[in-house]
């Protein structure tokens, strides 16, 4: 994979890259797309999961926090947006 693909990806939203995620999986299903396509076309596709999956865990770290509780047992719980 190119450095110029993984830099497209990362500047994608994660709205965006969804998309294009489902559109690769949909042609890759489809097979009728030729060995060297898929191949590339799976490349593509892991970066855009790979993505996606950073994004998400992003945005569950800025909505939730840790706390401790009582007992010494951690765990996290929404973030208080008050």
């Amino acid at each position: 994979m190119t450095q110029k693909t993984d830099t497209d990806v990362a500047a994608l939203s994660f709205e965006e890259a969804l998309k294009q995620l489902e559109a690769i999986i949909a042609k890759l299903e489809s097979g009728e797309v030729a060995l060297e396509e898929s191949i590339t076309l799976y490349e593509r596709g892991a970066a855009l999961k790979a993505h996606c999956e950073k994004t998400l865990a992003a945005a569950r770290e800025r909505i939730e926090k840790i706390v401790e509780g009582k007992g010494g047992d951690v765990k996290a719980e929404p973030a208080s947006f008050e």
